[in-house]
């Protein structure tokens, strides 16, 4: 799936992934290929990109936004982000 992380200043990261771990208002939730579209507050906290399936990953830290999930692609509009 496509993932994009946005800030206002900038875009901060953008590919192919195997899924995405978050920081949900309600708790950490995990998207994944194929999931059924959604929108989601976030809260601050870690974002957790799985890049494939052998647990490569890539981490940021952010303070707070939204997610849109639609079509198998993942966009984060997030207030501050830095690499963890």
């Amino acid at each position: 799936m496509q993932i994009e992380i946005l800030t206002p200043e900038k875009k901060l990261f953008a590919g192919d992934v195997y899924g995405v771990q978050l920081p949900g208002v309600s708790g950490s939730f995990e998207i994944l290929e194929k999931h059924a579209p959604m929108v989601s507050a976030l809260r601050a906290g870690a974002v957790k990109i799985l890049l494939d399936r052998n647990g490569k990953n890539s981490s940021y830290i952010i303070s707070g936004g939204f997610i849109e999930v639609f079509e198998n692609k993942v966009t984060l509009l997030v207030e501050g982000a830095s690499a963890a």
